[in-house]
């Protein structure tokens, strides 16, 4: 489980730690996951405090994936985005996003499913947006990479038919967490199109456990995921850009 140290990543431990699940968790960091590790009374957590965005960091829990006890559920939660103009941002800022969200998360995918087809099954749970669905001005990079993780989860799962292993991308909404509070341009969101960790958590591991390729964990998100894949994408391009400047000149109105 990476990015276990709050929001999804915390949801989900929780969960499976109430459901006698022993836990290998994983954020930067460490006092959180101390912390989480010592409520999750009954169950053996191992805790494992690194970077993603650091090649020692990562080597470090690819190294963990190889190793027994056995992994047969991993849980890539960790992620980062920025909101603002591409050209605006720092471009280091920008190359950890892609670090993070998609280096680490295909090292991490690919260390798990060759540990567990040979040890006969198991389930990579890839925690995705509907962000991924559309292009996203404002958020270029962020979107960017949660297109990548949708179409290579799709991938892994497809080529994985038969061997025992599954994988779920989630393509999670409007989620309660640090994450999407420190982004201000979504503090217009209407207050009924956000869910909870919880709620995501509850859905992932559900629909994991039925083997599904992809997750929407919330009605509304279906629909919406259904309508989008209705709409040309020059239309959803130009709404969402259209959306992302507007929300930016009313932030800085009242800056």
């Amino acid at each position: 489980m990476t990015g276990a140290s709050k929001g999804i990543g915390e949801a989900i431990a929780r969960r499976l730690a109430a459901q006698g699940v022993d836990l290998v968790i994983v954020a930067r960091d460490r006092e959180r996951l101390d912390k989480l590790a010592a409520e999750c009374a009954g169950v053996s957590v191992e805790v494992l405090d690194a970077d993603l965005a650091d090649p020692r960091g990562l080597a470090k829990v690819e190294a963990r994936l190889a190793a027994t006890p056995p992994v047969d559920l991993l849980v890539n939660n960790a992620g980062y985005a920025r909101t603002g103009a591409f050209k605006a941002l720092p471009v280091d800022n920008e190359a950890s996003i892609v670090a993070l969200n998609v280096t680490a998360l295909l090292r991490l995918t690919h260390a798990a499913v060759g540990a567990m087809t040979g040890n006969g099954g198991g389930a990579v749970v890839n925690i995705s947006s509907m962000a991924g669905l559309q292009p996203y001005p404002r958020m270029a990079t962020y979107a960017a990479t949660k297109a990548f993780v949708n179409s290579f989860t799709e991938a892994v799962h497809e080529e994985a038919h038969g061997s025992g292993v599954t994988a779920t991308t989630v393509l999670a909404g409007f989620v309660r967490t640090d994450l999407s509070a420190g982004m201000p341009e979504l503090r217009r969101i209407p207050p009924w199109l956000w869910i909870t960790p919880d709620a995501v958590a509850s859905a992932a591991l559900a629909g994991a456990g039925r083997g599904k390729p992809v997750v929407v964990p919330s009605l509304r998100f279906r629909m919406l995921a259904k309508a989008l894949a209705l709409l040309p994408r020059r239309t959803k391009r130009r709404a969402v850009g259209r959306a992302a400047r507007r929300a930016a000149r009313l932030l800085d109105g009242a800056a």
